[in-house]
């Protein structure tokens, strides 16, 4: 598709792109590291994965064992 445009399109398409961006709020790393920091530690304890599942409710329990003779 970009070959068969010419180069004056593909140039307005660039600065659509670079209109559109240049309105994307910036957020230093600072602010925004903290507030993904606090968001991660207020979900933790609801998260399988640290506290891990009850045995009543995992999927994936081992419904019985193999033997064999």
């Amino acid at each position: 598709m970009a070959q068969e445009m010419t180069e004056k399109d593909l140039l307005k398409m660039e600065v659509e792109q670079l209109r559109k961006e240049v309105k994307t709020e910036r957020v230093m790393i600072s602010k925004s590291a903290q507030e993904m920091k606090n968001y991660v530690e207020s979900l933790a304890t609801e998260d399988p994965l640290i506290k891990g599942v009850p045995e009543d409710k995992n999927p994936f329990k081992e419904k019985g064992g193999c033997s064999v003779s």
